[in-house]
Parts: structure tokens; C-alpha cells; sequence
């Protein structure tokens, strides 16, 4: 199962993510988005876990969770919207 994780303190790595989820079950993999131009964390990440049972009762149990001072956010992740193809919105400004 996907799960999607927010709220994130920007001093959060791919390893604490990973480390608040084994507790758990297992963690096949733990990715805390980056910025691609400033290199920054963006405050949210995924986690994938084998065991759906597991992963249900993580989601449960750490949604509002305080970690590192800020109230998590935990869910089952969507998958990923298409985008409309065409130029970005600000493309048509006048300025």
C-alpha cells in the first residue's frame, strides 16, 4: 500500500520517514519529496509498506501525530492526476 505523508518538518529525511512507519511492519521504501531547484524538502512524502493491514493501522495511528513538533497528515495515496498538456497558466500573462 501507498501512503501519502504531509505536514512533514522540512528537517525530516528519507530515513526518519521510514523509521516513524517500522514500527508498524515493513517499509519497502520511504521518499520525502525534494524541491528540484533549491534541494529543500517540500514537506510531504510517501511511504510503501507490503502488509495493507499494517500500513491501514500506521495510517490510523499516526494521522495528527506530533512528530518533530508539527501534526502529521496520513492517507492512503491517490495516484498521480494527468496534467493537460499545453503551456503553464502564467504563459499568458500580459506583463
Amino acid at each position: 500500500m501507498n501512503i501519502y505523508v504531509s505536514n512533514l518538518s522540512f528537517a525530516v529525511q528519507d530515513e526518519d520517514l521510514k523509521g516513524y512507519f517500522a514500527d508498524y511492519g515493513e517499509v519497502t521504501s520511504a521518499k520525502v519529496i525534494m524541491d528540484k531547484f533549491t534541494s529543500r524538502s517540500k514537506g510531504f512524502g510517501f511511504v510503501e509498506m507490503t502488509d495493507d493491514a499494517a500500513a491501514q493501522k500506521a495510517i490510523t495511528e499516526l494521522d495528527g501525530a506530533m512528530v518533530d513538533g508539527r501534526s502529521i497528515k496520513v492517507n492512503v495515496a491517490r495516484p498521480k492526476e494527468e496534467r493537460p498538456a499545453g503551456k503553464p497558466s502564467y504563459s499568458n500573462s500580459r506583463w
